[in-house]
């Protein structure tokens, strides 16, 4: 069964919750594990590209966007979820919506900043996931 843990940041900045992405994705990276980002818009998934390159000068995060990079040589794909190949393993959501195949992976990461729309789309997941018995675990970073 996917574990799910849900990373509240604030203050209230859209970055911070991109930047989270980041450096949740740059730890599963590191441990071994391969990644998808779920965005729902292009632009969020270019942000999260140029993002990727330049959010920490001391690392490295070899990553694509789906569609546009060989899934198989890069541990980080950043789209749509739904279009990813099967052997990532880590998801992180920074769509508003559950990810209709979330299941298949072992972990999800769920990025939340203090926006009232995220924060309210970010607790009607806590509760489908919640009322189905996934694990939940939630960390609140400052």
């Amino acid at each position: 069964m996917t574990k799910i843990d849900f990373y509240v940041v604030s203050p209230n900045n859209r970055g911070n919750r991109y930047q989270l992405a980041c450096r949740v994705a740059d730890k599963a990276y590191r441990q071994g594990h391969r990644v998808v980002i779920h965005v729902s818009t292009e632009d969020e998934a270019r942000h999260l590209d140029r993002l990727l390159w330049t959010f920490n000068e001391q690392s490295f995060v070899p990553h694509a966007r789906i569609g546009k990079g060989d899934a198989t040589i890069n541990p980080v794909l950043i789209g749509d979820v739904q279009t990813a190949e099967e052997e990532h393993d880590v998801l992180i959501n920074l769509a508003p919506e559950v990810p209709l195949c979330f299941a298949r992976f072992q972990r999800l990461a769920e990025c939340v900043d203090n926006e009232p729309g995220i924060r309210e789309a970010s607790r009607e997941r806590y509760r489908f996931y919640r009322d189905r018995g996934y694990p939940l675990a939630l960390h609140e970073i400052g």
